[in-house]
């Protein structure tokens, strides 16, 4: 409604017409997969071990520990990251999107 009324300030002659496509949140198809993002099966996780346990007296000094995590990941690491992304991507493809 708001936006409405400020549109109508703005030009009174014109109409307003509301066009919806049944894309709502609820059916919309998702343009990123959270299994399927090396970041958030192999290195958010090995930086949230590393961080375990501590203590910060305020966000900013999270997010610095955060910056400041020493993630050096072998070359074994990032193989067997790949490998396990290539059968991830299949896992979805046979959920056919669903998570997993």
């Amino acid at each position: 409604p708001k936006l409405i009324t400020e549109l109508r300030k703005i030009n009174p002659e014109r109409r307003i017409i509301l066009h919806q496509d049944n894309a709502s949140s609820h059916t919309a198809q998702k343009t990123r997969h959270p299994d399927l993002s090396p970041n958030d099966f192999l290195t958010f996780p090995k930086i949230k071990n590393r961080l375990r346990g501590q203590r910060f007296q305020s966000p900013e000094e999270a997010v610095d520990a955060f910056k400041n995590a020493d993630l050096v990941l072998t070359a074994n690491e990032w193989n067997e990251c790949f490998e396990n992304w290539f059968e991830r991507m299949q896992m979805c493809i046979n959920l056919r999107g669903e998570y997993f």
